[in-house]
């Protein structure tokens, strides 16, 4: 059988893992970026006895990532560009999450264009919920329209390869084999950075999600159900935007990254989260943006109880309010799926949902509301006109002279070029039919200065040169001094 099989091929790499503690150890020193590997290997390729085994000491830089007080184990050693790498694992303890006894929660809103949208919330002593902040926002953009992209890059090479199939059908000497070969890698290159890419968009979802519980101090995150987002009746484009989301991956590695700091992931039924009101629970109206408040859509919604809440905000940041509200009031009834070992809250009671709202922070005055709150600003009796409060800048001495403020601009030291021409009297607009002299030819007179720029109105004459006025005879009066 030796004989008959190829060799093997294998990675260049050696797993200590299965090694038992007479052939290798990890032990850390007293610096705790270092750890020591000690580790048993031949000193010819065929041992035969112990004599030709002997212990090696390599040294290892943890990265900071690790604990100080974590339990390392035994690495895998291979071999990259010439270093060798160890791929170490480690236990560390953890605090351990519990189901109910939480005041503070993360409430995560899965969205369309926007993927995440967080805030927290806390459980007062009295029973009401107050919102720690205004929520933020994951937004990844970009990367979900790579991701489309890709997918209908995708899409068009499955169709074209399955025609070249059909061409070929089963003949391996036909000309398009070769091009249904070349499609066909193609078509798996593009398949690994599609995967790539929803890996890297679901970790750091997953990492931004759980940063946020740990800057908040919260030490449960509810999450929307993921049941709620099918992909139905919501047309074609949407229905596949939907349905290739990471939504999955991204809860996992959320339930992986909260685990290490102890805080606990819940998730919670999705119904009426985006269409009632977080602090009222009335039937929200959704527009289509906050200036446009007749405009049906529904990105931004108002709460149409104007004289008792009168709140409106963007239809998701409104969503994690009511998705973190009902986790706190419903994290009695939170219990573990016996499948994946997940919390879950299966189910909403109306008694408990009448107490999930959120209660303002603090008073806020009506749109009503127009009583003063301090002196009236003194305002001048002659108002500034509507131009530009700086002074013009002084231009250079020349013909063009200094312009007022204005849009043209004033570093002109040139005039128009017809203006250096020389305008007669006789530059003027068409005269009147009484005064046109019998055969004179019936078309309009277009006069050449003020056709190129000169600057003279249609209906005055020019201004004669100052050469051709006749100054005044001063001597007529003046007698003879003999």
């Amino acid at each position: 059988m030796f004989e008959a099989e190829a060799a093997p091929r294998t990675a260049r790499m050696l797993l200590l893992s299965a090694c038992d503690g007479q052939q290798a150890g990890i032990e850390r020193g007293d610096d705790p970026t270092r750890a020591l590997l000690r580790l048993q290997l031949p000193t010819r390729p065929d041992p035969r006895s112990y004599r030709d085994w002997t212990w090696v000491s390599c040294p290892i830089a943890l990265p900071p990532t690790i604990p100080a007080r974590a339990v390392l184990h035994l690495p895998t050693l291979r071999i990259r560009r010439g270093e060798v790498r160890a791929d170490l694992a480690y236990t560390h303890a953890v605090p351990k999450t519990r189901r109910t006894g939480h005041t503070v929660a993360l409430g995560v809103d899965w969205g369309l264009n926007t993927l995440l949208s967080a805030g927290a919330a806390r459980l007062n002593d009295e029973g009401r919920l107050t919102a720690l902040g205004s929520g933020a926002q994951f937004r990844a953009a970009g990367v979900l329209a790579k991701q489309h992209r890709l997918r209908r890059l995708s899409e068009h090479l499955h169709a074209k390869i399955d025609h070249y199939q059909r061409l070929i059908s089963q003949d391996a000497d036909n000309p398009l084999a070769a091009r249904h070969a070349v499609l066909t890698g193609e078509l798996t290159a593009v398949s690994e950075r599609r995967s790539h890419l929803n890996q890297a968009l679901a970790w750091s979802a997953a990492r931004w999600a759980v940063d946020q519980a740990i800057a908040a101090g919260a030490t449960v995150i509810y999450l929307e159900d993921l049941r709620s987002m099918e992909a139905r009746g919501m047309g074609r484009s949407i229905n596949t935007r939907l349905s290739q989301q990471v939504r999955g991956q991204i809860a996992d590695r959320m339930r992986h990254l909260a685990a290490e700091t102890g805080i606990a992931v819940v998730t919670v039924p999705a119904r009426d989260t985006s269409r009632r009101c977080p602090q009222c629970l009335t039937v929200l109206r959704h527009r289509k943006a906050p200036d446009r408040p007749t405009a049906a859509g529904w990105k931004w919604a108002i709460c149409p109880d104007r004289d008792g809440c009168g709140w409106q905000g963007d239809r998701d940041m409104g969503a994690w309010r009511r998705i973190a509200a009902r986790g706190l009031t419903h994290q009695a009834t939170t219990v573990t799926d016996r499948a994946g070992g997940q919390m879950v809250i299966r189910s909403v009671a109306d008694k408990l949902e009448a107490k999930a709202v959120i209660t303002p922070a603090g008073p806020q005055a009506s749109r009503k509301d127009r009583s003063k709150t301090g002196p009236t600003r003194r305002r001048t009796t002659r108002p500034a006109p509507r131009r530009r409060r700086a002074p013009s800048p002084t231009g250079p001495s020349g013909p063009a002279g200094k312009r007022p403020e204005g849009h043209a601009p004033t570093g002109r030291t040139r005039l128009p070029r017809a203006a250096h021409r020389h305008q007669s009297v006789t530059t003027i607009s068409t005269p009147s039919p009484r005064l046109r002299p019998e055969g004179s030819p019936s078309s309009r007179h277009r006069p050449r200065g003020a056709a190129l720029g000169a600057g003279f109105h249609l209906r005055a004459h020019a201004t004669r040169p100052r050469w051709e006025i006749p100054l005044p005879d001063t001597t007529s009066g003046i007698g003879s001094l003999s």
